[in-house]
């Protein structure tokens, strides 16, 4: 909606900076700094850019309250401040708001008051990054599509804080302290849920109840030991699968739970294997550097080698393994014939 009422320059310059903006928001707030543009609408100390007047800029402010936010303004960013609560009337004016940028502030549970967020009917994006929550905020409205609150102390899920959510389809919850009981059912119903980023928190097991729509999936830096069979048999369209950084071992991984049709890439670097994991032929991208794997097996890629039947990986990593190029099995070369990377150091 935004891009195309910018001029075209503008337009080059945003592409320009999206390309290398990963799972970020769009932030404009440097270019009309630039430009040095105002909207009369607006809070005296934020920024309303003339060409974009429903977004309202209040970064970087050392604010300690709340600005009051005019009616109109549906885009809100409030990062990097001193915010330590929120009102329960913070948004009387604007319960049509539809993102919610609070980043880099002090929020703690017990300073955001009532129902403040439930009552935003059209809010779709609600990141709270880096902030002092021990729990996940709720109620929250089922328009609700992103939701990202990493880098916080969350080491509690209330019981239907993620209910009826039916829209909810990237949820950011790395760098916290969570554990597989807390988590274990919570994700259950969300039948939209594409993304869900569990990396950097305190599980030991999986957790049970995830919903079988997702698409990625990444449990990074956990203490994960194993894996229960058949643990992943109802994602049926899962493509990316992350467990890099846990305590996997062979003895923890039952033989074709890796076996896996939708997947595209698997990531089981920095564990404790020993032998390759049997994967589907359709996997793309396998990554085990790091483990301490002395054998290359070519049944963990392809069942059988023909014609049409061959293993589909093209960038497989082995380094920093028990392993060299020695040890391959010369078989392998018409089982990975499409494979344009193979790592050994």
């Amino acid at each position: 909606m935004y891009l195309t009422s910018l001029p075209f320059f503008l337009f080059l310059i945003s592409g320009i900076f999206c390309q290398y903006d990963y799972g970020g928001d769009p932030d404009f707030s440097y270019f009309f700094s630039m430009l040095e543009l105002s909207s009369a609408v607006c809070a005296p100390e934020c920024n309303c850019p003339i060409t974009y007047p429903s977004a309202m800029y209040c970064d970087d402010l050392k604010l300690k309250s709340f600005p009051i936010i005019p009616k109109g303004i549906k885009y809100l960013y409030l990062r990097n401040n001193l915010l330590e609560g929120i009102e329960d009337n913070a948004f009387e004016n604007v319960t049509d708001l539809e993102w919610l940028i609070l980043d880099n502030n002090q929020l703690k549970n017990s300073n955001i008051k009532g129902k403040v967020f439930a009552k935003l009917k059209n809010l779709k994006k609600l990141h709270i990054n880096h902030n002092n929550l021990t729990e996940v905020v709720g109620p929250l409205p089922s328009t609700l599509d992103d939701l990202q609150l990493t880098h916080n102390q969350i080491s509690k899920i209330t019981p239907n804080t993620l209910e009826g959510l039916v829209n909810l389809t990237v949820i950011h919850l790395q760098h916290n302290e969570l554990t597989e009981g807390t988590l274990s059912g919570v994700f259950k119903g969300l039948k939209s849920l594409l993304y869900l980023d569990l990396s950097n928190n305190k599980l030991t097991k999986l957790p049970t109840g995830l919903p079988n729509n997702l698409l990625m999936l990444y449990f990074d830096n956990n203490q994960i030991t194993g894996i229960p069979d058949q643990y992943f048999q109802d994602l049926k369209v899962l493509q990316f699968l992350r467990l890099s950084h846990n305590k996997l071992t062979d003895s923890g991984i039952p033989s074709n739970v890796f076996n896996i049709s939708s997947l595209v890439e698997l990531d089981l670097s920095y564990n404790q294997l020993k032998s390759i994991p049997t994967v589907n032929e359709h996997l793309e991208n396998y990554y085990l550097q790091v483990n301490e794997i002395t054998k290359f097996s070519v049944n963990s890629f392809c069942k059988v080698v023909g014609i049409l039947a061959y293993s589909r990986v093209s960038h497989l990593r082995l380094d920093g393994n028990n392993i060299t190029r020695a040890d391959l099995p010369q078989e392998m070369y018409n089982c990975l014939r499409v494979a344009t990377e193979i790592s050994l150091k």
